[in-house]
Parts: structure tokens; sequence; C-alpha cells
């Protein structure tokens, strides 16, 4: 029987690499834990904050709420309480539709720079 790989998932990231993930300062991040019900992630006994997969998904809708979108707090905060489960799937979609065009886009200046390169 070949030996199978396994994938190995992260279970908790910290506010530093979410902080880095999305670009924000932790003190932001530290700010929307007391505006969001909905963002509460765990703490280890020395008060770190440990984020779950989820945690950071709760994150990200908030971030597009906010940034993206340029909700209010109170209005971000009563979007996600009306809309919260649409809301992430809506932005997955839209962050599939990101990576497809950072695609093309790369394969396009691909294909416009060999075409440039050829000799005439």
């Amino acid at each position: 029987m070949p030996y199978k790989e396994r994938d190995i998932t992260k279970q908790y990231f910290t506010i530093g690499e979410v902080a880095e993930q999305f670009g924000v300062a932790t003190s932001l991040i530290r700010f929307w834990e007391t505006e969001f019900d909905e963002l509460r992630p765990r703490k280890s006994k020395k008060g770190n904050r440990l984020f779950t997969q989820a945690d950071v998904d709760t994150f990200r809708t908030i971030y597009h709420l906010v940034k993206e979108r340029g909700y209010t707090i109170p209005g971000a905060r009563e979007m996600l309480k009306q809309k919260g489960g649409q809301l992430k799937d809506k932005i997955d979609v839209i962050q599939s539709l990101e990576k497809v065009r950072g695609f093309l886009v790369s394969l396009k200046k691909e294909i416009d720079g060999a075409g440039k390169a050829e000799p005439q």
C-alpha cells in the first residue's frame, strides 16, 4: 500500500497572521472584536487570541462590508444579522472570480510578451 501524504491544515491563527492576511493593524481586529458579537476568537492561557478558520471567514465578511463596500459599523452589524450566511457565499464567489481574473490577466501578459519577443 503506497504512502499517502496527509494535508495538514492549520487550526488556529494568531492575531498577527490575520492582520497580515488582510493588511490591517492588529488594533483594528481588537476593535472590531468589541463591535461585532460574531467575532469571538478563543484566547490562550496567556490571553493571546486564537482565530479559527471560521473566525477568519467572519472577519473577511466584516472586512468586505466595512472596508470594501463602505458600510458603517452599525450598518455592517445589521447586515450581518440579516444576511450573514448569504454574505459569506457571495464573498467566496467574489474571491474566486478575482483569482480567475488575476490568472487571466497574467496569462494575457504572457501571451502579449511572447508575441512581442518574436522577430518580424
